[in-house]
Formats: structure tokens, C-alpha cells, sequence
């Protein structure tokens, strides 16, 4: 059987922890960044897991 590609693209945005779960970052944090509040650039900084319904899609991309 071939190895499987890993997709370049999901490397950059996911990482993956010890328990098999995914993190990832919020969006909107790059850039128009004056007019967001304090709290809202504090929360977006903030490193959150994928949901469970995304997660195998993930790890179709990320196979080892």
C-alpha cells in the first residue's frame, strides 16, 4: 500500500495533542485589528480545540 500525502495546508493550521484531539486558532485575528476591542483580540488569541464533528475530516488530512 502507498504512504499517504500529509496536506501541507492542515499541517500549518492544526496540532495535534496527546489525547488525539486538535487545536487550532481563531480566525479574524490578522489583520483590521483598531477597531477590535481589547477583549475581543484577547479572546481571539486564544488556542481552542476542533469540534468532534471535524475531526475526522482532520485526520484524513493528517495521516501520520
Amino acid at each position: 500500500m502507498p504512504k499517504l500525502k500529509t496536506r501541507k495546508a492542515a499541517a500549518k493550521r492544526y496540532k495535534i495533542t496527546g489525547t488525539d484531539n486538535f487545536l487550532r486558532r481563531h480566525a479574524y485575528k490578522g489583520h483590521l485589528l483598531m477597531k477590535k476591542s481589547k477583549k475581543q483580540k484577547r479572546k481571539l488569541s486564544q488556542v481552542l480545540c476542533v469540534s468532534p464533528n471535524d475531526t475526522r475530516a482532520i485526520k484524513l488530512m493528517l495521516p501520520y
